[in-house]
């Protein structure tokens, strides 16, 4: 059985899901963009008779709280910062921790920060290095070089409904894609200033990139047990990126699969299935 709490970290709420039995060993699911814990609707039950999970909407996203731009600043040092606190405030003091896309360079920096902490890595499309970084990020490099209000306008089509629902169908089965993922995202992106956080969000993604040293550097210093399940297909982030955790970490396991960007959309239970083999 999953519950839906709401969590105050230092007077930010965070909403989030949790499921599972205290004690058992703990596991952090970080979602990515464009969605929410949501997206962990089908793998946490595949999971909860095993481990502890708690799964939060990061600041900006889903039901946490998303204050307004003059007050809060979007960057991923910030929602690393908040989802760090958020850990203690939820006695979350060691933990596996699977990662997707956005969650990546949050949860990388936790591990960072504090390498004491991490008992595993489950990255699922989660990436760490250039070689895994595809065209499509050639618009946002643009914004990142020159943050013109024309590079930014360039970037808005990429909140609309179809955009959104293509990042789910692109490369995967279409037919076995629910629509309830990719509108849910949409309804959020709808709100007041929803596009303008995003935008921000896209025009940080360079602090991730120039961390990439120093995640890479935390991976051969601590070389945690470390499983890459991806989705081959995705159009953002690609195989090699996964691959190259095993330049770090030897002994990581690299799995690939024949979906798309949002891979538990058609392959939970596979993953689920990696993950009870890898963390047994």
């Amino acid at each position: 059985m999953t519950a839906y709490r709401n969590a105050d970290v230092d007077g930010f709420n965070i909403f989030y899901r949790e499921a599972g039995t205290p004690g058992a060993p703990k596991l952090l699911l970080l979602h990515g963009f464009p969605s929410s814990s949501h997206m962990f609707r089908d793998l946490i039950p595949l999971l909860a008779d095993r481990f502890h999970i708690v799964a939060p909407d990061l600041p900006g996203f889903g039901r946490s709280d998303m204050p307004a731009r003059r007050t809060f600043a979007y960057t991923f040092d910030h929602i690393a910062e908040i989802i760090d606190r958020f850990t203690e405030v939820v006695g979350f003091d060691r933990y596996a921790l699977y990662v997707f896309d956005y969650g990546a360079p949050t949860g990388f920096r936790l591990a960072v920060k504090h390498p004491e902490r991490i008992a595993a890595i489950i990255s699922q499309n989660g990436n760490a290095y250039e070689e895994g970084l595809s065209d499509g990020w050639n618009p946002i490099r643009a914004y990142w070089h020159d943050p013109s209000p024309a590079n930014r306008e360039a970037l808005r089509p990429t909140f609309k409904p179809d955009a959104i629902a293509w990042q789910y169908t692109h490369g995967a089965p279409a037919d076995l894609i629910s629509p309830d993922g990719h509108s849910l995202d949409s309804f959020y992106f709808g709100r007041p200033d929803a596009e303008e956080v995003q935008l921000d969000l896209f025009g940080d993604y360079k602090s991730n990139v120039a961390l990439y040293p120093a995640f890479q550097a935390y991976f051969r210093t601590h070389k945690p047990p470390f499983l890459a399940v991806w989705g081959k297909n995705d159009p953002f982030f690609l195989p090699p990126g996964a691959e190259a955790f095993k330049r770090d970490m030897p002994d990581a396991v690299v799995r690939l699969l024949d979906t798309g960007h949002f891979a538990l959309e058609t392959h939970a239970s596979e993953i689920a299935k990696a993950i009870l083999d890898f963390l047994h």
